[in-house]
């Protein structure tokens, strides 16, 4: 595949030859008093501040210039429209499909170039989904025993359990009041033992999320859950307590699951864009069918933002800029994602597997390696709580990490001092670390500022408003991925240590030893040692 190395480009020379490092955010806002009104976008219900950015015009013209020079608004284009820009795997990248409104045409493209259509088959599926959620939300679905589930178990990994578990919490104030979502992922015995083990068997209804129904963590749970209630209710309780999200009906319906009781998606959805596909089941069962489409409407407005705004007012474009200009020309590694609502608690990890999965990678879609640094390492925790553990490194420390702060307006609960006082701790955090404050009789107490960070900003924390953040985020990783030529839709990455391990499972707990180095071996024989049967 032919691919531009942007960093041999004269846009790329002309943004690191640029005057960016020796930009200071009091001398920006000082010379220029307009700056807080211009340096704002828009998107859906979000109001994204950037004015804390170390940009000025002359630099975010230079960003635009590598936008595109890297064909940022080319690879946008093909995404939409179907063709194969997963080059690793041959496959389209449409997630953006699963939100699209009925009657849109949308699809991979065939070698003649013609489009499949995916509509019909997304809406069914959303429909199906719908139909199932409202049954187990009214009652009308039952267990083995008559009684009405009250506990849905959703057990997956990765994408599969990050995204639904990020919303479930993010969504709380849109619940059903009686029925509870309990998430399931690490392959540690813990983590079932823990969700079981205060629940009523012939209550709870397990969701397996697992596209090829066979990935190791995922079914080693949905097996020992399995047996947790056959033991309580027998074989023939499987079929009325769990439901599958998979493609593969052969697999299903030998574990006992109903195959009508499946719910599928495509290739051409990565398991890390996949919650508001049929991934997002155990989510629909708690906000309805109603939050659910409500959901996918605040993604789709900032897919239709991300198409047609111009670079310059386009927000995931700015905001990814802004990112690949902290990355490589300002010598930033991390980024901290710093939520001001306590709903928002899983979303600094959601976008953690969003950015480091998608954009961790060291090669080029044409297998060379890159030459320049790519994805950052991207962490957070909410606000106020991070203010009393890390906060300390963000304000005094050497290492200086841009920070996204994200807040609303309006709480879901009735303590408006509280949600005041949370506020303004956001609003002061960005005026410190822009400006600081100096103290030269006393330079512990000393502030450097010109510290980055941009604040999104939004009415209320609603299923639209949760989709507008995702799909951001989501372009964000993209045009980042399309300045540094990489393929941000295949995980290589996790392949390796996955094999590994089936290889040294056995080895554990039986006779076998395998080929390894020294301390492999060491550690294999410490743990055989002490393993208790």
């Amino acid at each position: 595949m032919d691919v531009i190395d942007i960093a041999s480009t004269q846009e790329w020379a002309a943004l690191v030859d640029g005057h960016a490092r020796d930009l200071n955010l009091r001398s920006l806002f000082h010379d220029d008093p307009g700056r807080a009104d211009r340096y704002v976008v828009t998107a859906g219900d979000l109001r994204i501040d950037y004015s804390k950015q170390r940009v000025d015009d002359a630099t975010l013209d230079a960003l635009f210039a590598v936008a595109r020079a890297a064909g940022v608004e080319a690879r946008r284009d093909a995404m939409f429209a179907g063709d194969p820009i997963n080059a690793t795997e041959r496959r389209a990248v449409l997630h953006t499909a699963l939100r699209a409104p009925a009657g849109v045409v949308m699809g991979p493209r065939t070698t003649d170039g013609t489009t499949v259509n995916v509509e019909p088959d997304v809406h069914e599926v959303l429909e199906r989904m719908g139909k199932f959620a409202e049954r187990v939300r009214s009652g009308a679905w039952r267990g083995a025993t008559g009684k009405r589930i009250r506990t849905v178990v959703n057990i997956g990994i990765g994408g599969s359990d990050l995204g639904p578990a990020m919303a479930y919490r993010a969504l709380e104030a849109f619940r059903h009041p009686k029925i509870e979502c309990r998430f399931v992922s690490n392959v540690d015995g813990a983590a079932i033992a823990q969700a079981t083990a205060d629940l009523d068997p012939a209550r709870t209804l397990f969701v397996v999320s697992s596209k090829t129904f066979t990935t190791i963590e995922t079914l080693t749970n949905a097996h020992t859950a399995r047996a947790w209630l056959v033991a309580a209710l027998g074989e023939k309780a499987v079929g009325r307590h769990f439901v599958a999200v998979s493609t593969n009906e052969a697999e299903v319906a030998k574990f006992g699951i109903d195959t009508a009781n499946m719910f599928g998606f495509w290739e051409w959805v990565g398991g890390r864009y996949s919650v508001d596909s049929a991934i997002g089941l155990s989510l629909m069962v708690a906000i309805g069918a109603s939050g659910f489409t409500e959901f996918l409407a605040g993604f789709r407005a900032v897919d239709e933002h991300f198409v047609s705004a111009p670079l310059e007012q386009n927000a995931p474009v700015v905001l990814g800029l802004i990112g690949v200009l902290n990355r490589n020309v300002l010598g930033f590694a991390t980024k901290a994602v710093l939520p001001y609502a306590e709903e928002l608690g899983r979303f600094p990890a959601y976008l953690q597997q969003l950015d480091m999965e998608s954009n961790g990678k060291s090669v080029r879609l044409d297998g060379r390696p890159v030459s320049t640094d790519t994805g950052p390492i991207v962490w957070g925790e909410p606000g106020t709580n991070g203010q009393h553990a890390f906060y300390q490194l963000l304000h005094q420390g050497t290492e200086i990490v841009p920070a996204d702060f994200i807040g609303f307006a309006n709480p879901h609960h009735p303590h408006r001092n509280h949600h005041d006082l949370l506020v303004a701790n956001l609003i002061a955090q960005t005026e410190a670390l822009a400006f600081g404050y100096d103290r030269p009789d006393e330079p512990w107490r000393s502030f450097a500022g010109n510290r980055p960070t941009t604040t999104i900003l939004a009415p209320q924390l609603t299923p639209f408003v949760l989709g507008n953040l995702v799909a951001l985020y989501e372009h964000i990783v993209f045009v980042q991925g399309a300045v540094w030529g990489i393929d941000s839709f295949d995980q290589w990455g996790v392949e390796l240590g996955k094999e590994l391990a089936n290889r040294i499972t056995p080895e554990l707990s039986g006779d076998e030893r395998g080929v390894h180095d020294s301390s492999t071996n060491a550690l294999i024989d410490w743990y055989r040692a002490n393993r208790q049967a």
